[in-house]
């Protein structure tokens, strides 16, 4: 059996958007959670001008299905115009 997969993403909003970004993020979290595959999706640090969140997926395949999902592309949507720099997605 394969090992999890650990991933952070980390959201720059611009100035003034720190509670819209959030509340998007919020959004999405209720949707994510219940994925299949989902075992941890969560903000874990945030600040004025960065928001961290730690994501966990069973699979490769239940990530990949997540990143095609109607939850990412509303959440992309949402936050096309609220953020200072793309996401910033890393392996952890």
């Amino acid at each position: 059996m394969s090992e999890p997969i650990n991933l952070q993403a980390t959201f720059i909003p611009n100035d003034g958007e720190f509670f819209r970004v959030k509340l998007a993020l919020e959004i999405a979290i209720e949707q994510v959670v219940a994925e299949p595959g989902c075992l941890r999706y969560e903000i874990t640090e945030e600040s004025e001008d960065k928001i961290v969140l730690t994501e966990q997926w069973a699979t490769q395949a239940d990530l990949d299905k997540h990143a095609k999902g109607i939850a990412v592309q509303d959440l992309e949507e949402s936050l096309s115009a609220l953020l200072a720099t793309p996401v910033e997605l890393a392996t952890v």
